[in-house]
C-alpha cells in the first residue's frame, strides 16, 4: 500500500462525498447527505480501498477481480441504506433472500449517489445521460424491488431528458407529497 494510493483514495471518496452532500441538499435531504458514506473512512473499507485504488473506478471492482469478493463492499452495503443491496430480507414464502422496496428518502439518496459517482468517475466526459447509461448497462444483473427500480429509472431518465434542475425540483415535490400524505 502506497502513500500515493492512500492520498488518491482519500481525495476520491471525499470529493464524491462532497458532491453527494451538495446533491442531497438540492433534493431536500441534507442530513442524509451529511451522513453519506461515512463508513468508507472505517478501517475495513478504507484499507481495502487504498490497496486496490486505481483512480478511475471503484477499488471494490478491482478487489473482486483479484480476490473474488470485496470485504469493503460487503461492509459498506450492510451499513448504508442508500444501496438497494441493503434492502434484502428473507422471504417466508420463497424461503430465499428477496429484494424489499426502499423508502423514498433512500431512493433519493441513491440517485444523488449515482449522479455524484458518475461525475467523479466520468470526469470531463460526464453528461446528464451518464448515470442512466451506467445503471442500464448493469440492469440485467441487478436484484432490486420492482417499485424501487421504477422510481430510480424514472429519476435517471428525467435527469437525462430534462437535466438536474428539473429533476431535483421533481424530487422535492415527491418528498413534499409524501410528507403531506402522512
Amino acid at each position: 500500500m502506497s502513500v500515493r494510493n492512500a492520498i488518491g483514495h482519500f481525495k476520491t471518496i471525499t470529493k464524491h462525498r462532497h458532491k453527494v452532500i451538495l446533491h442531497c441538499f438540492k433534493a431536500g435531504i441534507p442530513f442524509q447527505g451529511l451522513m453519506h458514506d461515512l463508513s468508507k473512512y472505517s478501517p475495513t473499507e478504507f484499507i481495502e480501498g487504498i490497496k486496490y485504488y486505481q483512480g478511475t473506478r471503484s477499488p471494490n471492482d478491482r478487489c473482486r477481480e483479484v480476490k473474488g469478493y470485496s470485504q469493503a463492499w460487503m461492509h459498506h452495503k450492510g451499513r448504508n441504506r442508500h444501496h438497494f443491496e441493503y434492502w434484502t430480507d428473507y422471504n417466508n414464502t420463497t424461503h430465499m433472500m428477496e429484494p424489499v422496496e426502499m423508502p423514498l428518502k433512500y431512493v433519493i439518496e441513491m440517485f444523488c449517489d449515482r449522479v455524484a459517482a458518475s461525475k467523479i468517475y466520468g470526469g470531463k466526459e460526464y453528461n446528464d445521460s451518464f448515470p442512466l447509461n451506467y445503471y442500464s448497462s448493469r440492469k440485467d444483473f441487478r436484484r432490486i424491488h420492482p417499485n424501487t427500480a421504477r422510481l430510480i429509472e424514472e429519476l435517471l431518465n428525467m435527469l437525462a431528458e430534462k437535466g438536474e434542475k428539473e429533476t431535483f425540483r421533481y424530487i422535492r415535490r415527491l418528498r413534499k407529497e409524501q410528507k403531506n400524505a402522512k
